[in-house]
């Protein structure tokens, strides 16, 4: 669920976007696509009565197919954990698909992070709580439909279905990529390559300028997600969010190894029982994953967490509800977040 790929140090500092798919969100299954990116361009689409037929990506990147297509000027999004990613680079989007309301998000299902930007772009709803409508996407005429691999948000399954009308695709896979992967990607298909290379130099410039104006703590942290949607998990020192705490100075602490038998499920995060978090969190100090200062005393309150330092001595911090994953909108609100507490 959460993605590792390698971490490049300042001066470009390539955060990795986050991989925890929020449980409330739910599980897909994956979807197997070649370089994590398949573009389906209108001439791959096959004629009625024809067999389907399914581009050579055998030697290059399935997004090359792409290269010669025309710029799109009314993109459509099923995805919007990838919607984000769109606005940051300033793509055309028309319209984009909702999640279900929730204190992560507007009243429309927009996640809070980028619904203001929404909004002042006039992007509408494609269709409501997931809930794939393909006649909404055909009816929004998009000459770009950008689509999930994975994910509750994916429509992956109903991609013949699109190219039987005619609808353009491109596949992305933000379980394995980062959001800064992905806005290069999609700004080389889109044509607003050059805005995705600035909205990385902003992202960058925010956490050097915010690295450079706080004190971190000495001692080590422990990234917590505590009862998200009734699961609990412990950050791995490589996840996402530990390597933009470290871009910030901070020094994360993973799961100690003798608990690795008790995980129930791991990605970058390693699920464990409510009953083994107390021996789950090492940290002196402890952020909480999309949390809010009502989490945060939630955790303080709970009884089983009582005798952990970061307890004792109130080092409990929210990451902000949005840092359930990292893009270039949410990303910097964490780096916010965090800045608050130790400036």
């Amino acid at each position: 669920m959460l993605e590792t790929p390698p971490w490049r140090p300042a001066p470009s500092l390539r955060i990795e976007m986050n991989r925890l798919q929020l449980a409330a969100l739910g599980a897909a299954a994956a979807l197997a696509v070649l370089a994590c990116f398949a573009w389906f361009p209108r001439a791959a689409v096959p004629v009625a009565g024809a067999a389907p037929h399914t581009p050579d990506t055998s030697d290059t990147p399935a997004a090359a197919h792409a290269d010669h297509a025309p710029l799109p000027r009314r993109i459509v999004s099923t995805s919007p954990s990838v919607t984000g990613i769109l606005l940051a680079i300033d793509a055309p989007v028309v319209a984009t698909a909702a999640t279900t309301p929730s204190r992560m998000t507007d009243d429309k299902g927009f996640f809070s992070q980028w619904a203001a930007v929404a909004d002042k772009r006039g992007v509408q709803v494609l269709y409501r709580n997931l809930q794939f409508d393909i006649e909404a996407a055909i009816g929004a005429s998009p000459d770009l439909l950008v689509a999930s691999a994975t994910g509750a948000d994916s429509v992956a399954q109903h991609r013949t279905e699109l190219q039987a009308q005619g609808v353009p695709m491109v596949v992305v896979d933000y379980s394995s990529q980062s959001w800064q992967d992905i806005a290069t990607e999609l700004g080389r298909i889109t044509g607003h390559a050059k805005e995705a290379a600035a909205a990385i130099a902003r992202f960058d410039a925010h956490v050097a300028q915010t690295a450079a104006s706080i004190t971190p703590p000495a001692q080590p942290v422990s990234i917590v997600a505590y009862n998200l949607a009734g699961s609990y998990s412990i950050g791995r020192a490589a996840s996402p969010h530990a390597r933009l705490l470290a871009a910030l100075g901070f020094k994360v602490e993973g799961l100690p190894p003798a608990l690795a038998a008790q995980v129930t499920r791991a990605s970058d995060f390693e699920f464990i029982s409510r009953e083994n978090l107390s021996a789950a969190i090492t940290g002196d100090s402890v952020f909480l994953l999309g949390a809010s200062q009502g989490d945060v005393q939630a955790f303080l309150d709970d009884p089983l967490l009582a005798n952990l330092p970061a307890v004792a001595g109130r080092r409990v911090y929210p990451l902000g509800p949005t840092s359930f994953r990292i893009d270039y909108y949410s990303g910097q609100q964490m780096v916010d977040a965090v800045a608050s507490h130790f400036r």
